[in-house]
């Protein structure tokens, strides 16, 4: 396993998954309050999804990309991103359906990237512009839902999050239906 800078930023996003979800539970929950909780949350997720642009961008950057890498990115950003969603759906800040969706969508994709990897056709389900776009959504959606305000400077971020959460649903299975179609276009070559 190659260590590098990118590669620390990788296991750093693992390794916060941990610290984000005890903020949620005793003895954390009793002893600070909830929107020092909430705030501290959305902080974590931020410089979680921030490492992922970075931690790429640098690897590419500096010509530091690796098998195991390109493994673990996207590990640790599913995991980050599932928690979350847990979390939220526990909070009863957003729906279930939401969760089911963007999980059973990334469950799916990466095992169609991976048996498309097998197959050798792996650039074939490599990330679109509608995989951006739903990751996106997702992320400001997720981090507005962790500040969980109803009342923010006039706005209520639990709603504006939900709206974001059902556009990120939508392109979810839009991107979902859309790498099955590139797959299927390469499985019938």
């Amino acid at each position: 396993m190659p260590w590098n800078i990118p590669i620390m930023l990788t296991w750093m996003r693992v390794l916060m998954i941990p610290v984000f979800t005890v903020l949620f539970y005793p003895p954390i929950k009793d002893w600070l309050d909830p929107q020092t909780i909430n705030w501290t949350a959305a902080i974590i997720f931020t410089a979680a999804a921030v490492t992922d642009w970075f931690d790429g961008y640098l690897a590419r950057r500096w010509k530091q990309t690796s098998d195991f890498g390109a493994f673990l990115d996207p590990v640790a950003d599913k995991l980050m991103v599932a928690v979350a969603l847990i979390l939220l759906v526990k909070l009863d800040r957003t729906t279930a359906l939401y969760a089911m969706i963007i999980i059973g969508r990334e469950i799916t994709i990466s095992a169609l990237r991976e048996w498309m990897a097998q197959k050798g056709q792996r650039n074939s389900v490599a990330v679109a512009t509608i995989g951006k776009l739903k990751t996106t959504a997702q992320m400001a959606a997720i981090v507005l839902l962790l500040i969980g305000m109803q009342d923010f400077h006039g706005m209520n971020l639990i709603f504006i999050g939900n709206i974001l959460m059902f556009i990120a649903s939508v392109l979810t299975v839009w991107s979902m239906f859309y790498y099955l179609k590139m797959a299927w276009k390469e499985l019938g070559r």
